[in-house]
């Protein structure tokens, strides 16, 4: 039950304020493709080549491949297909489902990723990264649980790609 009470209490702020609204909408769904920009920019850039080559491929784990085990094995629905009164901000196809939140996935496997290369931007980036899965809550698509596990399966990508990349360093 904290599940449903802490989305209720996150996703009760939406409908409050346009500009709020916008921030939540603009994290939830518009970002990703900012960070698709800054990570070819960062691939285009000699000196941060790797990093955004380590953070494409923790995108790849965790995204295309750990979340899409889970979702095919797990299925878990969508937040307003179950309660009443879902403040739901964005279009999200109701077949996807919910568990784990691919999005925050997504953010938390850059974030890391980064945090291996520069802690400074990293830090920044896990703040991105926690605006995005609190974001996805807000707008009404996914539960609490479904951020927390995207963020878990995001860090640990980052994590297993990174040591891939030091292993193979060390081994040249």
């Amino acid at each position: 039950m904290l599940n449903i009470s802490l989305f209720e209490k996150i996703n009760g702020w939406a409908n409050h304020g346009k500009i709020l609204d916008w921030i939540g909408i603009f994290f939830a769904d518009y970002l990703l493709w900012i960070a698709v920009g800054i990570l070819i920019i960062l691939f285009l850039i000699k000196k941060t080549r790797l990093t955004s080559i380590v953070a494409g491929l923790s995108v790849v784990l965790a995204r295309l491949v750990i979340t899409e085990v889970i979702k095919y094995f797990y299925h878990s629905v969508r937040p307003y297909l179950v309660l009443d009164n879902v403040r739901k901000l964005i279009a999200e196809n109701k077949n996807f489902q919910s568990f784990p939140s691919g999005h925050t996935a997504i953010f938390f496997a850059i974030a890391m990723a980064i945090f291996y290369f520069n802690r400074k931007w990293g830090i920044i980036a896990f703040v991105v990264a926690v605006l995005v899965g609190l974001s996805r809550i807000y707008v009404g698509v996914h539960w609490p649980i479904d951020i927390l596990a995207g963020a878990l399966i995001g860090i640990i990508s980052g994590i297993v790609i990174n040591y891939g990349f030091k292993i193979k360093n060390q081994s040249n």
